[in-house]
């Protein structure tokens, strides 16, 4: 049996057989039991109520070479940044935001880069795209095509902040980025929360099997 969180409920499909060897598919829906916000521990991480509030494993842990990383993009990266993608890894939250994973933002960095050289159209004025002095560097992005930045305009990552620009101005969020994803899940006064949307909350793994736990 294999399952899947979706909202408060488990989905689960699978393989019976009965007393005369026949097998037959099945399918299980389950509640899910997670703890309320004020249920958390005050002394908590937001990294740790992210995975309190997602039911995600805490034992998963991605294997990532921050050196090489940090060396080919540039910088280092903050670090509750780190935590959150070695504790859930390659996967989206409620099916709606997805975190990328240092390659991604190598990637991205370096496309936006190339094309601003080649175009250089100020459409991100008052910034540029890192590697510029204090540029934006993209690490979040969502279904809606709702794409996130850090602006690393001081020497210390952790102290970066967070930047969103859809078709307004645009908008600084001043906080960690464990501390953004968390509070856009279960804030409701967060600019972007799908709070609304969802009462129970959920991580999706792309990273192969292990995503899909197995029921015993």
């Amino acid at each position: 049996m294999r399952a899947w969180r979706y909202g408060g409920r488990w989905a689960g499909c699978g393989l019976v057989r009965d007393d005369g060897g026949t097998t037959c598919p099945v399918v299980l829906v389950a509640e899910r039991h997670l703890p309320a916000l004020d249920e958390l521990p005050t002394d908590a991480s937001w990294v740790d109520k992210l995975v309190a509030v997602t039911g995600w494993d805490p034992h998963h842990r991605s294997k990532i070479d921050w050196a090489a990383a940090e060396a080919r993009l540039g910088t280092a990266l903050p670090s509750d940044y780190k935590e959150l993608a070695e504790r859930f890894g390659r996967g989206g939250f409620d099916d709606y935001l997805g975190v990328q994973m240092p390659e991604g933002i190598i990637a991205t960095a370096e496309l936006l880069s190339e094309w601003e050289k080649a175009h250089d159209n100020g459409q991100w004025e008052p910034y540029r795209p890192f590697p510029a002095p204090g540029g934006l560097l993209w690490w979040a992005s969502t279904e809606h095509e709702q794409d996130f930045c850090w602006l690393t305009d001081d020497p210390d990552p952790d102290r970066w902040s967070v930047l969103h620009r859809n078709d307004h101005p645009w908008e600084r969020y001043d906080g960690t980025t464990s501390e953004f994803v968390f509070r856009m899940l279960t804030d409701p006064e967060h600019p972007y929360s799908t709070a609304d949307v969802f009462d129970a909350h959920w991580f999706d793994g792309y990273e192969g099997p292990d995503s899909a736990p197995e029921l015993r």
